[in-house]
């Protein structure tokens, strides 16, 4: 009834959600796997019956965020020109629709339709076959693979080789507990796997029908959202909760309704159209709620641009971007391979229930919350950043919006570079050869699919740009890191087959290999020489990806601004080599005979692109890309685990360690404890990320994870990434808040420090509330607003915890970050509108206490006390009963463990 009488119930009661599976990644997959080893142990010695801990929903778990780029083009071949050859020489054309291989096997398969390995050697001849080596293809007959590329086989064998510890786990995880399933690496990205592989849209459970829901702990799980499937990201902590049975209890949301009309431009692409939708859903306000997309504009995206557009709802704070299955949909499941039968059964369920999507029907749109109107005819190209996802540039004011940021303040755009600087130049030696680097340089370029690998139009857009840059005569300064990460298989093989993968990796994006890379700070190191430049002479350089998170410092530290832009743009300013360029009146470079070549020159066709789609994206290749998934591989197979019930933990381990938030496991609940004279550990302002609270990238040389794995006996080279050392409690602690941008009020510049007031000393932030924790004094943390903005991640939440903060108090909270500081155990504390630090007069020097009320409601009002006298209110953030049980219980992880005893 509550939900039939939403008008009046929305915002106001409590709906619990069973979802019908999970998804989990490597990052955030392995602290949840460690924590049901963990909670395991815990249950065995605290009399309970170990087996039984098992997740009650099918739950799959995706390797793919373990990948790093150690090698690239760049960093393999060492002549100037990215591929060799004379780049003064004009090329022979090749067709886009036919792959130009070397002469290579396709391992011999029996019933080979065609001669793989032979073949018209002419095909072959010529200059431009001795100019691409290392060109991954499959074989047009029976689609398997030929002979990787060295670089694939290189980050593979490291990626086996860094990660061994984690992946026998994951294997080990895959035996012992019932309804998992792990996806081993080099298959795929979590959410690219999602749409092609793990998605059902309808359940058919002995012949009992009901619809595909998800949950996951990445957040493009919403990307499953333009299939027709409601799902969405949560906290690890939460998904740990709902894998052993417990409901996602949300608050009755707002649905608003976003209603699309008219067509997209030829020359927008599905990020251009992601982007303007973004924007102006952030600036509708729509966080914390649905959003169903509606209207005659909708039947003119394909699914993949519906993909695409849902993959990026959590930029704008909606908890989910729906599209309703409709006959694009339908046709889509058909290419893709499903049953012909299962999708009959599928119509006339979805239409028997109201879930279908009809533009014919004359039935009346149906009623939301509110309605977001967006014309897609109005939608031009643009890029992202230089530091947000939601600042918006258009492509043809790129240049001059990119001087306005260094002229501005530093700040959430601008750099405040002197004007005297501005245009400074840097000259470098790189390879036998002078290079020029100015503000807006370009050193990394990188080609990531997974917001665009669904939609094959701007993956083929970057190879039909590259292939007529190619055969122009542009080329790719060497220097740049380019890089180019394809979500599956799948991208590998269209590209190959349309023939646009060697002119890609003439340019310097060559496959790199299956993962995330880029996007979470697993980038190869800039060269030396290029890293100097940058730093001696403060270059603001840049990096442009095709991904989606661009927060500064996020790719490299010394690479301060950040686009994310479609992948044919990635490619046009990799060639540019800056971003301080007008497309509309400069050229992109020179060509052959000294012609200079505009992108207008070079852009492909909407048609040229339909063609190729046609000929190239079959539904063979997800029938393929299946058995793949379904097959492993050699490695994988090969990776021996123990058979125990229990884990057997290895005290040496860096990676793997039986964590503490079992020690007071209790079987019934007690009265929150009040809050008194806590010290503030940090005193941070708006905008704070997960990844400043808990990086995923690189561990810095003078970091305190750093220090512990020195004492452990690892060299830097075996580090490895905090992403990757989320199964190890004592990096992770460690790691929390250390990041090199994080900017404390009490320290006054980026640095992952704070004060320890009792002494005065500026320590380490973990070594700070080490302290704290030895002498019994409890601390909080202050921020401003948006608190835990980005990524979701468990380890933003279990950080702080270990680190002893009893209390985040915040002007407002992202929603997700908020959820995952209940569940294990920290009170969201809010201040009152209008009130902040500032406005109350505090320091963040004195100490606070709050006390907590034996019988806690959701939104109730609580009293802070500091030590100089003043009183003031704060919200206590909990939205329902059910989070006030959770923090009562010390957080979600001990709530579900005592069901076991």
């Amino acid at each position: 009834m509550n939900i039939l009488d939403w008008k009046t119930k929305q915002n106001n009661v409590e709906v619990p959600f069973c979802p019908a599976r999970v998804v989990l990644q490597d990052f955030t997959g392995i602290p949840a796997m460690v924590d049901f080893a963990a909670m395991r142990e815990a249950v065995r010695n605290a009399g309970g019956d170990p087996v039984k801990v098992n997740p009650a929903c099918p739950t799959d778990l995706t390797v793919d965020h373990s990948l790093q780029i150690d090698f690239s083009k760049c960093a393999i071949q060492n002549a100037p020109n990215p591929g060799g050859g004379d780049s003064q020489k004009p090329m022979a054309k090749l067709s886009p629709l036919k792959a130009q291989p070397r002469k290579l096997p396709c391992r011999g398969q029996t019933g080979c339709k065609g001669p793989c390995s032979a073949g018209d050697s002419s095909r072959n001849s010529g200059q431009f076959s001795a100019q691409i080596e290392n060109t991954p293809l499959l074989c047009p007959f029976h689609l398997q693979p030929v002979p990787e590329p060295e670089t694939v086989l290189k980050n593979q064998e490291l990626e086996f080789g860094r990660n061994r510890e984690r992946l026998q786990f994951f294997k080990w995880s895959s035996k012992v507990f019932k309804n998992i399933s792990v996806i081993p690496p080099e298959t795929g990205m979590a959410h690219q796997v999602n749409l092609e592989y793990l998605s059902r849209v309808v359940f058919d459970v002995k012949d009992f029908l009901y619809p595909d829901s998800v949950v996951g702990t990445d957040s493009h799980t919403t990307m499953v959202n333009g299939l027709g499937i409601l799902g969405w990201g949560v906290g690890g902590i939460e998904t740990e909760a709902v894998m052993l049975g417990m409901p996602v209890t949300l608050t009755l949301p707002e649905v608003a309704g976003c209603e699309l009309t008219g067509t997209a431009s030829p020359l927008a692409t599905s990020i251009d159209i992601v982007l303007s939708i973004t924007k102006q859903l952030r600036q509708a306000d729509v966080a914390g709620k649905f959003v169903e997309f509606f209207g005659s504009g909708v039947s003119q995206l394909s699914v993949a641009d519906r993909t695409t557009i849902a993959n990026m709802c959590p930029e704008y704070g909606a908890i989910l971007s729906f599209f309703p299955v409709d006959n694009v949909t339908l046709k889509h499941l058909k290419h893709t391979g499903f049953d012909e039968a299962k999708l009959e059964v599928m119509e006339a369920y979805l239409k028997a229930v109201k879930l279908f999507r009809n533009d014919e029907s004359s039935s009346r749109e149906p009623e939301y919350s509110q309605v977001v109107q967006i014309s897609l005819s109005s939608i031009i190209p643009y890029v992202s950043g230089p530091k947000r996802s939601q600042d918006r540039v258009a492509v043809n004011n790129m240049k001059s919006d990119f001087q306005a940021c260094l002229n501005e303040k530093s700040g959430v755009k601008g750099f405040q570079i002197a004007a005297e600087k501005q245009n400074d130049i840097v000259p470098v030696q790189y390879e036998g050869n002078e290079y020029k680097l100015s503000h807006g340089c370009i050193v990394i370029a990188a080609v990531i699919s997974c917001t665009n690998n669904c939609n094959p139009s701007v993956m083929l857009a970057a190879g039909l740009l590259a292939k007529k840059a190619v055969e122009a005569g542009l080329v790719v300064k060497p220097y740049i890191r380019t890089s180019l990460s394809p979500g599956s298989g799948m991208v590998t093989h269209y590209l190959s087959s349309s023939g646009v993968l060697p002119y890609l990796s003439k340019l310097g994006f060559e496959v790199v290999g299956y993962g995330c890379s880029t996007c979470v700070g697993n980038t190869a190191p800039l060269p030396e020489a290029i890293r100097n430049a940058i730093k001696q002479g403060e270059i603001i350089a840049c990096g442009v990806l095709s991904g989606t998170k661009n927060f500064e410092g996020r790719l490299c530290d010394c690479v301060r601004a950040n686009y994310l832009a479609s992948p044919p743009l990635v490619v046009a300013y990799a060639i540019a080599g800056t971003v301080r360029i007008d497309f509309e009146t400069e050229p992109l470079g020179t060509g052959f005979n000294g012609k200079s070549i505009y992108l207008r020159d070079i852009w492909p066709t909407r048609r040229e692109l339909h063609t190729v789609e046609e000929e190239c994206v079959i539904s063979s290749m997800f029938k393929e890309l299946k058995e793949k998934m379904e097959k492993g591989n050699k490695r994988w197979n090969s990776l021996e685990t123990p058979e125990s019930t229990l884990f057997p933990w290895d005290l040496k381990s860096t990676y793997i360690r039986c964590p503490s938030f079992f020690d007071k496991l209790a079987k019934e609940p007690v009265s929150p404890q009040p809050i008194e004279n806590a010290h503030v550990l940090l005193y941070l302002g708006d905008s704070v990320t997960t990844d400043h609270i808990s990086p995923a990238g690189s561990i810095a040389r003078s970091s305190a994870a750093a220090k512990y794995l020195t004492n452990k006996g690892l060299t830097p080279r075996e580090f490895n990434s905090y992403g990757a050392r989320r199964g190890n409690d004592a990096v992770m602690t460690r790691g929390t808040f250390a990041n090199i941008k994080l900017l404390n009020k009490f320290i006054g510049k980026p640095a992952p420090k704070t004060i320890h007031f009792p002494s005065g000393q500026t320590l380490d932030v973990f070594e700070a509330a080490e302290l704290y924790q030895k002498e019994g004094i409890p601390v909080i943390i202050l921020a401003g607003k948006k608190y835990g903005l980005g990524s979701s991640r468990d380890w933003a939440a279990k950080g702080p915890f270990l680190l002893g903060v009893k209390a985040v108090l915040a002007e407002s909270y992202e929603k997700v970050h908020r959820s995952q500081l209940i569940g294990i155990g920290i009170a969201p504390l809010q201040f009152l509108p209008g009130e902040n630090p500032s406005t109350l007069g505090l320091t963040g020097r004195e100490q606070f206490s709050v006390l907590f009320p034996p019988e806690l409601s959701p939104g109730m009002t609580l009293d802070v006390k500091t030590s100089t006298g003043k009183v003031f209110s704060v919200i206590a953030l909990f939205e329902n009963d059910m989070e006030i049980t959770l923090y009562k219980y010390g957080g979600s992880l001990n709530f579900v463990a005592r069901r076991f005893l």
